[in-house]
């Protein structure tokens, strides 16, 4: 099965869409993981246009505001290549968000994290499949792999999508990043309870509410939201935007 191209509704809803080689990739990702989705129950979203929404779009919706404004130029004033930035996906899955911002943003570090190792020993061979070097796997407990030295506060942005309540996802989120890092909490609905509880648990965290974004999906028109968090800091250098 083909992926459809989508590039009127990339550009019209992100201002971006792929180049030929990140299409190839996507396109390579879906077969892969429909192929493995035979034997390793990935994801129920497998029909073309489902996927193209759900897993690539709605991946890179949370990070619209990095990706590249053209071709010509891979970078945008908020994402400078000669100072690349790491990020991590905790709980990736099947490797979303992080497979898909990864081709998108080659400029970016992606560490994807996950505590099922047959999930990861899966995405260990999708990555060289796909050709992507900017993305490394990581097996273990997010609150576990997050008091390791090498992992605390060590980076720029962090990603969570569908693994709880918005207040246990800024606990395990908060202390991978470094002062003034951003998380980015992919949501369905979203209520002013959930904002109250999120509030409440990110003062303990050391951590601020940035902006909650609103937006229908593209194809099937579903609520979504992406929350944004900010490590807290009393001097920054230069916050990812």
């Amino acid at each position: 099965m083909m992926l459809p191209q989508m590039n009127e509704l990339w550009q019209k809803t992100l201002n971006w869409e792929p180049d030929e080689s990140q299409q190839q990739q996507f396109q390579r990702l879906y077969e892969l993981i429909v192929e493995g989705n035979r034997s390793l129950n990935l994801t129920r979203i497998i029909e073309p246009i489902e996927f193209w929404e759900k897993h690539l779009w709605d991946s890179l919706r949370g990070i619209a505001r990095l990706l590249p404004v053209n071709h010509n130029s891979p970078e945008n004033n908020d994402f400078p290549v000669e100072s690349p930035l790491k990020a991590i996906d905790i709980g990736t899955g099947a490797g979303f968000p992080g497979l898909p911002i990864a081709i998108a943003l080659p400029h970016l570090s992606v560490t994807l994290l996950d505590s099922t190792r047959k999930k990861i020993t899966f995405l260990d061979t999708v990555l060289p499949s796909l050709g992507i070097k900017n993305a490394t796997t990581l097996l273990g407990r997010s609150d576990e792999i997050a008091r390791q030295p090498q992992h605390r506060q060590a980076y720029d942005i962090a990603f969570l999508r569908a693994v709880g309540a918005a207040s246990l996802c800024a606990k395990y989120a908060l202390p991978f990043l470094k002062n003034g890092g951003l998380a980015v909490l992919y949501r369905g609905n979203w209520t002013v309870e959930e904002e109250e509880e999120l509030q409440s648990a990110i003062e303990r965290l050391g951590g601020t509410l940035e902006s909650v974004e609103s937006f229908t999906t593209p194809a099937s028109q579903g609520a979504r939201h992406c929350v944004y968090l900010r490590k807290t800091v009393q001097k920054l250098d230069r916050p990812i935007r």
